[in-house]
């Protein structure tokens, strides 16, 4: 078990207080390299945040640039009592046996469940500099087989034999065994078709880098849970949220010609639907705001304004079917109390 935890959350600002879905959050941690002991100060308070506000978990990125996301997970784990990592999973890094061995590990170690995001694509330079080829829709064939890999070395009380068209094993056995309530759970990106087929699969939640809420079809009573990954600032009236998020998001023209060059090269169906929304906006001051997004801030949609119209908008999401929300990296924690206002009234509403 961990040796450092956290105290036990205080106050739960996302709790259920009579709502009538029951919504699972995610925050981020920061992905931003800094020096090694301010990253991992930073990444210990906001999960610590994110545990006391009552956040599920707490998504942690991967790609080339950063810090190997397992091991954020471990201080994650020492530094919290109950949140769940939720790690970014890029089959092109290492080797499903190897994935499910860590997994298993971290259950041993601190008895805690974690969840993954299994990632078929990210930034296509990243991919091209490891000579992976292999077109969109087949990652996520691939991605299929890499889950199952995973699933039957932990599910299963037996070796494992596996014979796919891009992983093969045979006789595999695998320890330390995994307590059924500690298996992960499982997240995927459902923008694109081959996505969704492969959340199918799976047995995953599909999520998406969403539309304007109005323009978000209902998707509750099929075959799959869905999620969204939206950013939000939320104050008492219009113009303070506005004034925090232009604050916080300054125009960046460096940063927008970066995005219009990854726009360029990459093959993510998200990517390019987000920058036709931008460019339709072309820089309105709507609720839902992708300034951010255009300016290479980060990577997710925002909903900004007064908490009533925030709400309303979440409210559009809540009621479309979407049960899971990955939050945007939280700048402080008192900015967990704004979204949480936001929450409980999208609620209410939807349960009245």
């Amino acid at each position: 078990m961990s040796t450092n935890p956290a105290r036990a959350p205080q106050h739960e600002v996302f709790q259920n207080r009579g709502r009538a879905p029951e919504l699972q959050i995610f925050s981020t941690c920061p992905s931003s390299l800094v020096s090694p002991e301010h990253y991992a100060d930073r990444v210990k308070h906001v999960a610590q945040w994110s545990e006391k506000a009552g956040c599920t978990g707490i998504l942690i990125y991967t790609d080339n640039t950063l810090v190997d996301p397992w091991l954020v997970a471990q201080l994650v784990l020492q530094n919290t009592s109950a949140l769940s990592p939720l790690v970014a999973v890029q089959p092109v890094y290492m080797h499903p046996y190897a994935a499910a061995k860590i997994i298993a590990t971290l259950g041993f170690l601190h008895g805690r469940r974690i969840f993954l995001n299994m990632v078929a694509g990210g930034f296509k330079n990243d991919l091209v500099s490891l000579h992976d080829s292999t077109p969109h829709d087949k990652r996520y064939q691939r991605l299929i087989e890499y889950t199952l890999v995973i699933r039957a070395l932990l599910e299963r009380n037996a070796p494992v034999t596996f014979e796919g068209e891009f992983y093969r094993i045979t006789n595999a056995a695998f320890h330390p065994r995994l307590p059924a309530d500690l298996l992960p759970g499982l997240l995927v990106s459902g923008s694109s078709e081959a996505g969704m087929a492969a959340a199918r699969e799976m047995g995953a939640i599909a999520v998406k880098y969403p539309e304007p809420p109005a323009q978000c079809a209902a998707v509750g009573g099929q075959d799959i849970d869905r999620g969204v990954r939206i950013g939000i600032i939320a104050r008492a009236n219009d113009d303070e949220a506005w004034h925090v998020a232009r604050e916080r998001f300054p125009e960046d023209r460096k940063g927008q010609l970066t995005r219009q060059l990854a726009t360029k090269v990459s093959d993510s169906e998200w990517h390019k639907r987000l920058s036709e929304i931008g460019s339709a906006a072309n820089g309105t001051r709507d609720t839902y705001w992708l300034h951010p997004f255009e300016n290479y801030q980060t990577n997710c949609p925002y909903l900004v304004g007064s908490y009533d119209a925030v709400a309303t908008e979440l409210r559009h999401y809540i009621s479309a079917g979407y049960g899971t929300f990955i939050l945007d990296i939280p700048p402080s924690e008192a900015e967990f109390e704004h979204i949480g206002t936001v929450f409980q009234r999208a609620s209410r509403s939807v349960a009245a």
